[in-house]
């Protein structure tokens, strides 16, 4: 007798999901490789995390299996590759450390807000907004010309790894001042709310 597969479980079998565990599993590959010194196969491993990124949301619109599960897991394994990145390339000096402290500081402020919005109006769901998603691909574009640039010391990758790094703090900075102002409408909405409410 077949047994039916619950739907918690059945969404790990997903396969956009499936491609975003694959990039969490690639994280210490890439780590160990960079680690090592051995960049071009850290740039390899990159671009292919980078590719298992777009490609889950895009089977998961094609393939209509859209889960909960996606929605939560998939900016997680971005914002973990991501920070764990930003800190080892710190750690072998690739990246100012100016910039990583920059990074954490605003996902630490971003995480204390949601949860104080959470605590205040019950919100569970934070769309991210234009900028933030203007931030994440700097972010990913200082990641790959910073490995890069071990590889091809040419000038345009000089130019590009400098400018996406100071993209990289510039969007930064004016992400987490729209989310703390678009939070601070929010907690004023919910309040006037619940104050008419009485």
């Amino acid at each position: 007798m077949a047994q039916v597969e619950g739907p918690r479980f059945s969404s790990y079998r997903s396969a956009p999901n499936l491609l975003t565990l694959l990039r969490i599993c690639l994280m210490p590959f890439l780590v160990a490789a960079i680690l090592e010194h051995r960049y071009g196969l850290g740039f390899a491993l990159f671009i292919v995390a980078g590719l298992t990124d777009a490609l889950d949301g895009t089977l998961a619109r094609l393939l209509h299996q859209r889960t909960m599960l996606g929605q939560y897991l998939d900016p997680v394994a971005d914002k973990l590759l991501l920070s764990t990145l930003f800190l080892v390339l710190t750690h072998q000096s690739l990246i100012p450390a100016t910039v990583t402290v920059l990074v954490f500081g605003r996902d630490l402020g971003i995480l204390l807000v949601a949860a104080l919005l959470y605590a205040a109006a019950g919100r569970r769901e934070f769309a991210p907004s234009l900028y933030g998603k203007a931030n994440t691909t700097a972010q990913v574009a200082a990641v790959a010309a910073v490995l890069l640039h071990q590889l091809i010391a040419a000038p345009w990758v000089v130019g590009f790894r400098l400018f996406a790094l100071d993209a990289t703090m510039a969007l930064t900075v004016l992400s987490g001042l729209h989310y703390a102002w678009t939070t601070a409408r929010r907690l004023g909405g919910a309040q006037a709310a619940n104050g008419h409410g009485r």
